[in-house]
């Protein structure tokens, strides 16, 4: 396994390389989607609502989201884009709800008697407040997404998943055990290095006074 990992250790790190960044970015479009869902749904009190899409979205096989998204945005790193942020959505977006419902009623209105508007209130108040649940859900969802990244390979989407499909389609072969690991053992050592990251991103944004 080492000399193959020697013999292609350019493109197993070019391949890495595209696996994290289809996660982030996808993680990332999923926050602001997950957020500004969870604040709207909050305030005209739709939350049973967002938490059952939320729950029936989480149900769908990878393969058949892909299958469904295929007519629409064909092969490639689009529809890999497409799947892996759906479902990045839906923690966080239960993360998002769950911690604006607990900021306390008492602060907001304190913020509201101070004269801040709604927009205020929910930048300046709500979200730092809820900021350690929310970011409990991006590291949940930062995890599924790099397994549904993998997926998404089926597609020809970038990333690790590539390896693990030609080491099960080449069962038997000389490689064929070498590729799997590559690719799941990538996936897991990029899953884990940014979970890192995600701590340390919490530790530097999260206020000291409501840390855990």
């Amino acid at each position: 396994m080492w000399d193959f990992i020697k013999e292609r250790h350019q493109q197993i790190l070019y391949d890495a390389f595209q696996h994290a960044y289809l996660v982030v970015l996808a993680v990332a479009v999923a926050t602001v989607i997950a957020v500004l869902l969870a604040a709207l749904v909050t305030k005209l009190r739709l939350t049973g609502l967002a938490n059952t899409l939320s729950a029936i979205g989480l149900t769908i096989p990878g393969f058949a989201l892909v299958g469904l998204l295929m007519p629409a945005t064909g092969i490639g790193a689009t529809t890999a884009f497409i799947c892996v942020c759906f479902y990045a959505v839906l923690p966080i977006l239960r993360n998002a709800v769950v911690g604006l419902q607990g900021v306390d009623a008492t602060l907001l209105e304190s913020a509201r008697g101070m004269g801040m508007s709604e927009l205020s209130v929910l930048v300046r108040v709500r979200l730092p407040l809820a900021w350690p649940v929310i970011l409990a859900g991006i590291r949940t969802s930062t995890q599924m997404s790099m397994g549904i990244a993998a997926i998404a390979a089926y597609v020809i989407g970038p990333g690790l998943g590539s390896y693990i499909f030609t080491g099960l389609s080449q069962i038997g072969g000389k490689n064929a055990l070498n590729y799997a690991l590559v690719g799941t053992l990538g996936v897991v050592i990029l899953a884990l290095i940014l979970d890192l990251a995600l701590l340390l991103v919490g530790r530097v944004t999260t206020s000291k006074g409501i840390r855990v």
